[in-house]
């Protein structure tokens, strides 16, 4: 089980656009992670929606945010496309970052938990519990906290 201050687990996931992403890309970064269990659902909607109003205030800060998920390639990008989100979504088909990141819940599915990692590529902040409506502000604060 991943705990606060251990080195967050590396990854190369492909992203919306195609592209592949690795998480050693981005040391010397804040990141978020942010896993949640199915493109263009209620809940996913409402978490990705909510990011995205506030992404600016992320972008401002060079804070990096990613949505990860098991849904393809092809299925980010239609839903990063239906709710212009700014940021990059991750697919995980085979679930080994999903699992890495304790983010795979007893049914095989993805459990919707963030993390964030700060610019030594470590685990600064868990959130096991996430309520998609508010998440993103918290997420902000606990940022501005760490980063000061």
């Amino acid at each position: 089980m991943l705990q606060t201050n251990d080195k967050a687990p590396l990854f190369a996931l492909i992203g919306d656009d195609g592209h592949n992403y690795l998480l050693s890309g981005y040391i010397g970064s804040w990141v978020v992670l942010y896993f949640y269990p199915k493109d263009d659902t209620p809940g996913c909607t409402t978490e990705a929606c909510v990011i995205r109003d506030m992404y600016t205030e992320f972008a401002e800060e060079g804070i990096m945010v990613f949505g990860v998920s098991s849904d393809s390639q092809e299925s980010h990008a239609k839903f990063k496309k239906k709710y212009e989100l700014p940021f990059t979504l991750l697919s995980d088909p085979d679930h080994e970052t999903i699992q890495d990141y304790d983010a795979q819940n007893a049914l095989g599915g993805t459990k919707r938990v963030t993390y964030i990692v700060n610019p030594q590529g470590k685990i600064a902040k868990i959130y096991p519990k996430v309520d998609p409506a508010t998440h993103a502000g918290l997420l902000l604060a606990d940022l501005k906290e760490l980063m000061a």
